[in-house]
């Protein structure tokens, strides 16, 4: 199997050790993954997955390009391809991608995320929030994301969350009112140094990027995670 979306492959090398023979250059987690590099989630080497002779392409519909999942299924190779937007539409597209397509049982670590998001502590008050994705151009979630619902169920609405646009970019002299801007790691690396400045005024919770877009075994830890961090910026 070849995954081209960092969240899958973790969960599918941390439930199945040996299933993947190829990821993505972007594919960190787990730590030491000896797998083929094939590329990156927005360029893979297309020639060097189908060299691979993988009997699955794991894929998600708003990392991958189409042309690309195209090319490798003209390359007679088999595409999965997940949709995720919410926290529900993760757990089942992760029980779809590890059960239908890898063909193993269902994970402990999927019923163990579960269990970690059915009662979460909530903000009180609950909150509005800025939250960027990129600098230079300044972007920041919108409409319909993963990030954007994991922060609801955790009481924090995104001031963008009405935008036409999934990512929009932003002017941040005309930004909405808001009470807190949060900061993950990833895409862009904010830091303590790096996009607090850019928001004087507002508490600025620094979040892990991977708990807060990625799905997968770190959705059983990102209600305390992503919690601890919010709660921290606003005291």
């Amino acid at each position: 199997m070849v995954s081209l979306v960092p969240s899958l492959t973790e969960a599918v090398a941390v439930t199945a050790p040996g299933l993947l023979v190829g990821a993505t250059d972007w594919c960190s987690r787990p730590v030491g993954l000896d797998v083929v590099r094939i590329g990156g989630t927005k360029n893979p080497d297309v020639p060097a997955v189908a060299a691979l002779a993988p009997d699955l392409v794991i894929a998600n519909e708003e990392e991958n390009r189409p042309g690309d999942l195209a090319a490798l299924r003209a390359a007679g190779l088999r595409v999965m391809v997940t949709e995720v937007r919410s926290l529900p539409q993760a757990f089942a597209e992760l029980a779809r991608v590890l059960v239908a397509g890898c063909g193993v049982d269902r994970p402990g670590w999927l019923d163990a995320a579960e269990t970690a998001w059915r009662e979460v502590p909530v903000l009180r008050p609950r909150r509005r929030a800025v939250v960027p994705i990129w600098r230079r151009p300044w972007m920041t979630l919108g409409r319909d994301t993963f990030a954007g619902d994991l922060l609801a169920r955790l009481g924090v609405d995104h001031v963008h969350a009405a935008d036409p646009e999934r990512y929009p970019r932003v002017d941040l002299a005309e930004l909405p009112a808001a009470d807190l801007v949060v900061l993950p790691d990833e895409p862009y690396r904010f830091t303590a140094h790096d996009g607090p400045e850019a928001f004087p005024g507002l508490p600025a919770a620094l979040v892990s990027g991977r708990h807060l877009t990625w799905y997968g075994p770190s959705l059983a830890e990102a209600p305390e995670v992503i919690g601890e961090a919010l709660r921290k910026a606003v005291g």
